[in-house]
């Protein structure tokens, strides 16, 4: 194939490549940039230069911005946020104003609306579930509050979160195809998701261990072995070349970091997952405002997400999880399943085992969360030709929506009531 096609292929996975797609990102563009555009327009909230983190639900929106992050959870994020960050200035004429916000703002929304055009393309081309199904999950996903946030926020977790569904999306098409998934894809993966997240590097590599005859072979066993060893090796170099090769200093903060965000004891443990991993990345709970200060002698009021309090978004939170754990286990044998899956169960470990971050868990959504309606979408699949299951699974389903439209509505007009009284 030559460089041409493999660019057009490259921007035809990217980016809408049909009418549906493009009326489908024309909607989302437009429903995120009216939030994300009144929000800069009004309010200090996606960007206040007082204020590095912790504004609200744990973003670290202005640290992030200015620095990319700590170097030991976001090693190459310097990189890619020096270029937003430039692009803001560029428009601003080098302010921290109005400009500068909706610059910001229209950069997430633009990557949370190709993320959900990513997933509607896996519904579409990898599950082949019809049209309307796809335009219902994807709509259900849409209103999570992972994709409401994320959507106005400059953080890590928005671009991570559209280049994992990206990869998830192009591994899925080699996989189905019988084909190996490309050493250059896969050192770009490496180098961009753990780059972001280092810990993200991993699921860059599960894939690779379902490409067919993988251990029947030792040919291409041997050949995977080489696209994963110079992955880790090309992104081991520009880690260590960001730290001017000071690699002692990675164990020691990252030591540091799992003592600070791994012993909260707040709530119990099983709310914490409940409400936090898997419900604060899908259902707003309730709120409550912490004072916070910036380690320079300001203080500012934080936004936070509590435990649930009722029980119909404890039971929301269940049945979702009940129809994730079902898909999972009616396709079973099914590749594809279980990359998400493992995917996911990388998160779990080092969130619900391990308890690193679990308090505030809510933030991490963009790097799991887009599981759930890929994993709906395999489970209408399995029962394509079942159409009571059938039936049943779409009235489910359009009851959760209706009721998730309803309570992050309710959620985010609390989240103004908040930016109103202090970011105004």
């Amino acid at each position: 194939m030559s460089f041409k096609s493999k660019l057009i292929s490259f921007f035809k996975i990217v980016f809408p490549s049909t009418l549906a797609e493009l009326l489908l990102f024309a909607f989302f563009v437009t429903m995120y940039g009216i939030l994300g555009t009144y929000l800069a327009q009004h309010y200090r909230i996606i960007f206040d230069a007082r204020i590095p983190w912790d504004a609200y639900f744990s973003f670290d929106n202005k640290a992030i911005v200015m620095t990319g992050g700590s170097f030991e959870r976001h090693p190459l994020s310097y990189y890619f946020f020096n270029w937003v960050r430039e692009l803001a200035f560029w428009v601003s004429n080098g302010k921290t104003g109005v400009g500068f916000r909706l610059t910001l703002a229209w950069l997430s929304n633009l990557t949370i609306s190709l993320s959900l055009i990513q997933i509607f393309k896996y519904l579409k081309n990898i599950v082949e579930i019809p049209l309307w199904l796809s335009l219902l999950i994807v709509l259900f996903f849409s209103v999570f509050s992972t994709n409401i946030l994320l959507s106005f926020t400059p953080e890590t977790y928005t671009y991570t979160f559209f280049l994992l569904i990206l990869y998830n999306y192009y591994t899925a098409i080699q996989i189905k195809k019988n084909k190996k998934i490309a050493g250059s894809a896969m050192v770009l993966a490496g180098v961009s998701i753990g780059g972001l997240t280092v810990t993200n590097i991993v699921k860059v590599f599960i894939p690779v261990l379902f490409e067919k005859d993988i251990f029947k072979s030792w040919k291409k066993f041997g050949n995977a072995v080489i696209r994963v060893v110079t992955t880790i090796v090309v992104f081991v170099l520009l880690y260590l070349y960001r730290i001017d090769f000071k690699y002692q200093n990675i164990l020691s903060k990252s030591g540091e970091q799992y003592e600070k965000f791994s012993n909260v004891k707040s709530v119990p443990v099983w709310d914490m997952i409940v409400s936090y991993f898997f419900g604060g990345n899908i259902l707003f709970p309730a709120f409550f405002i912490r004072e916070k200060h910036n380690m320079k002698g300001f203080y500012y009021q934080a936004l936070f997400m509590d435990v649930y309090t009722t029980f119909f978004q404890y039971a929301f939170i269940v049945i979702l999880i009940g129809l994730v754990l079902w898909s999972y286990g009616k396709n079973f044998k099914n590749k594809l399943v279980q990359i998400l899956m493992l995917s996911f169960l990388v998160d779990i470990l080092i969130h619900c085992v391990l308890r690193f971050g679990l308090h505030t868990s809510y933030i991490y959504g963009g790097h799991f969360v887009f599981v759930f309606p890929l994993l709906l979408g395999w489970l209408f699949y399995s029962y394509k030709n079942s159409p009571k299951i059938l039936s049943f699974l779409t009235a489910v389903v359009g009851v959760m929506l209706v009721f998730i439209i309803e309570n992050n509505y309710i959620r985010m007009y609390e989240f103004f009531d908040f930016i109103n009284q202090f970011y105004s």
